[in-house]
């Protein structure tokens, strides 16, 4: 088994043909994980009609995956770099697979929750694995940013596949089918791991870090969970500020720590790159943008239009496919106008795919607009993971893997709980005071419901309610576009004007 210790190609790197082959599996297993997160957005209804969760468990079911894997990517990067990126892949795809697996024995939300759980356990071994090991692989800057940009086309079609092959389970099978398709897909990938991927680990990680572990758990979930219950209960419940008060306190001593250690457990120092910072800014805030419009976008679509999960992964289409196009020509744009330009102005072209939403008329040919424009924005992720992966040496792609992905996941977190927390705030807010029974204005879904146990007396409830989360669906693109446009700015002013993605450490 070819070992990759991190040095140059030259010495001990593995051929052209392994490079691009290992490449096709770690694509491959981003495509599977986007899929997954997308899936559940369309089974969600599915999943909700048959388990009859409320709110809070609902909430679970989709931010546990997150906060789980967010809490672990920093020691699960800093284990790989050690024990071997590849041993650790490996174990995320058996560990992914075993999980979805488990859903036939599910029987209740709580028994969804745990099983989302595991599987945030294995995508937090398999997301860093990837990017890190890409970083390895592809020595030569540029062809490390061509890498880039074809693994940030596959999570967009992953994003583009995920609710059309959910729709189509759904179609003809119970939402146990949208976790089972992960299993032979994960069987297959570990067995092609097995043969294309080199290991690859740091030569020098120093010594592991127990309390920097410990202090990186606790905070990240502490800051996830305080995220989750402000946007759930607000500023008034002392639970969230207690635990963001512990957040602020572990992660404060994990940053302190890092600095002043030789070998930290994670590489803070990367960030005194400006370039670094601004990779990861546009990592977080499309993240943040993205997972609140997908979200919201399911549900709009099914329960105020009344499409399928199939008709509604079709029409989700455009987002996938505008990114599908332009990530793997964003490394060539950069070459030509400059990385700033490709940065900012994808998080501009969002923005202004969020802005669509607020400014024009809800119908589904606007939507489809909105969802272009944004999607297309999101071409410029590419060129953020090669500007992250090329500020990191070698030794330290774990870091650099651990860290965007940190974002990538607090900003779906942050996307779900604040925009989401915004849009239900709205919705509420729209409701007349005719619909202020409690379970109605708790969410779309409830009130559809008890509309629907009313009969015909519950027809203009129902109404209410679409008008209210259509209300609120474009005041979150409003909050979006603004979010996206003031992280475009930042970008641009944190970006040098001459940064060349095809250079960096070697």
């Amino acid at each position: 088994m070819t070992c990759v210790a991190d040095r140059p190609a030259a010495e001990t790197g593995p051929s052209r043909r392994q490079r691009w082959a290992g490449l096709t599996v770690l694509s491959a297993s981003l495509l599977l994980v986007v899929m997954d997160m997308t899936i559940l957005n369309v089974a969600l209804p599915a999943i909700s009609a048959d388990l009859r969760p409320g709110s809070v468990e609902l909430l679970w079911m989709v931010d546990v995956y997150a906060l789980v894997l967010s809490g672990l990517l920093v020691t699960v990067s800093a284990l790989g770099d050690r024990w071997g990126r590849k041993k650790m892949l490996l174990t995320g795809f058996s560990l992914f697979g075993l999980a979805s697996a488990a859903v036939l024995w599910t029987s209740s939300s709580g028994d969804v929750i745990a099983v989302r759980a595991l599987l945030g356990v294995g995508g937090a071994m398999i997301m860093p694995s990837t990017l890190s090991m890409i970083r390895t692989l592809f020595t030569d800057p540029g062809e490390r940013a061509t890498a880039l940009g074809v693994w940030a086309a596959m999570a967009s079609l992953g994003g583009a596949l995920g609710p059309i092959l959910g729709g189509l389970l759904l179609e003809h099978f119970s939402w146990h089918a949208a976790f089972l398709v992960n299993v032979p897909v994960m069987a297959v990938a570990v067995i092609a791991g097995v043969f294309l991927l080199p290991e690859s680990r740091s030569p020098r990680p120093g010594r592991w870090d127990v309390l920097a572990t410990v202090l990186s758990i606790i905070g990240m979930v502490a800051l996830v969970y305080s995220i989750k219950q402000f946007g759930k209960d607000g500023p008034a419940d002392i639970g969230p500020w207690v635990a963001l008060a512990v957040a602020v306190v572990a992660l404060t001593w994990f940053v302190r720590r890092c600095l002043n250690r030789a070998d930290p457990l994670l590489e803070i120092r990367l960030f005194h790159s400006r370039p670094f910072t601004a990779g990861t800014i546009t990592a977080l805030t499309t993240s943040i943008g993205l997972a609140a419009m997908m979200l919201l976008m399911a549900q709009w679509m099914q329960l105020v239009h009344g499409y399928s999960p199939l008709e509604t992964g079709v029409r989700l289409l455009p987002s996938a496919l505008g990114a599908l196009v332009l990530s793997p020509l964003a490394p060539l744009l950069a070459a030509r106008f400059g990385a700033r330009p490709v940065l900012a102005g994808g998080l501009a072209i969002s923005g202004l795919g969020f802005g669509v939403l607020y400014a024009a008329p809800a119908t589904y040919p606007w939507i489809a607009v909105s969802l272009l424009l944004t999607g297309l924005g999101m071409g410029s992720l590419a060129i953020a993971s090669a500007v992250i992966m090329a500020g990191a040496p070698p030794a330290k792609a774990g870091s650099a893997a651990a860290i965007e992905e940190t974002g990538y996941e607090l900003g779906g977190v942050l996307g779900v709980a604040v925009l989401g927390s915004l849009a239900a705030a709205v919705y509420r807010g729209a409701l007349p005071s005719s619909a202020s029974g409690e379970a109605a204005r708790e969410s779309l879904a409830a009130a559809i419901e008890v509309a629907h146990q009313a009969g015909a007396a519950g027809a203009d409830l129902a109404q209410q309610a679409r008008a209210a989360f259509t209300l609120s669906l474009g005041m979150t693109g409003l909050a979006g576009g603004v979010l996206m446009l003031v992280a475009a700015l930042t970008v641009w002013w944190l970006v040098p004007r001459d940064l060349d993605v095809t250079a960096g450490h070697n």
